[in-house]
């Protein structure tokens, strides 16, 4: 017989955990003794290695597939997911598509453009989000412990250090910001929902190492997040009971200094 899911380990989706940032999210939460679903689009060989590596945690893990651009994909992608892991407690919101526009550039923001940023940066998170409400409100046997399920959306600190780069990215957030304190409000008291706003934290684009080293340390702190700083204020979100409707910003006080340009082209 299967054991009570107050017994059972919790488990947490992560989207986009093949590599980078969601990669360090997924695996901080195995170190936490979380079970983990590895979502990702294209990075089957990625996504593997990542498993091995919670797995060998001694933690259960497996990848899912899915465009997150599809609909129905997202839809099967939760289904799934919940058929194997039904103790299902989280869900990072952390894939997204980064692809330079501005206005007033030689590349701005197309219908295209902006329709494929919203389809992945916003419209699958919130459809996501909606299938964990469902979830968590009509699954009956909830946590003695009382611990309260989260939805976790990755953000960015430059949604309050706003410059004109990356146009359809940075509408996209925008959008996804507003959503943490609407469905807060919708999906309370069965689910909590929150805001994570990594600062400069990977190389993005054509930006080299030495540009990069040269970014990460424009913050008041002399230094913005590591991935592994965002990974564990992504897991102390989700044992964190009493937020949610709010953003957490984990980036050395870099949206404290306004900037007219992205970071990444004043270190090129």
């Amino acid at each position: 017989m299967n054991s009570p899911l107050s017994q059972q380990q919790k488990a947490v989706l992560v989207t986009g955990a093949a590599k980078r940032l969601g990669q360090e999210i997924a695996l901080q939460f195995a170190r936490q003794g979380w079970d983990v679903a590895v979502h990702y689009g294209r990075s089957e060989q990625e996504a593997e290695k990542t498993v091995e590596q919670i797995q060998g945690m001694g933690v259960k893990a497996q990848a899912f597939q899915a465009d997150l651009a599809d609909e129905n994909a997202v839809k099967k992608l939760f289904a799934t997911v919940t058929q194997k892991f039904i103790n299902l407690h989280c869900l990072v919101n952390n894939a997204s598509i980064f692809e330079y526009d501005r206005a007033n550039s030689n590349s701005p923001l197309s219908a295209k453009s902006l329709q494929n940023h919203v389809q992945v940066n916003l419209t699958a998170p919130i459809l996501l989000s909606q299938l964990m409400f469902e979830y968590q409100k009509n699954n009956a046997n909830k946590a003695a412990s009382g611990e309260l399920p989260s939805v976790i959306q990755l953000l960015d600190q430059k949604l309050i250090n706003l410059n004109p780069d990356y146009l359809s990215y940075t509408l996209s957030k925008a959008a996804l910001a507003t959503s943490v304190e609407v469905l807060a409000l919708d999906f309370a008291p069965h689910l909590r929902v929150l805001g994570l706003a990594p600062g400069i934290s990977l190389p993005s684009g054509d930006q080299t190492n030495d540009g990069f080293a040269k970014a990460h340390q424009m913050t008041p702190l002399g230094k913005s997040s590591t991935p592994e700083d965002i990974a564990k204020a992504a897991v102390f979100l989700a044992q964190a009971n009493a937020i949610t409707g709010t953003t957490l910003y984990v980036d050395g006080g870099q949206h404290l200094l306004p900037s007219s340009r992205d970071v990444m082209f004043k270190t090129n």
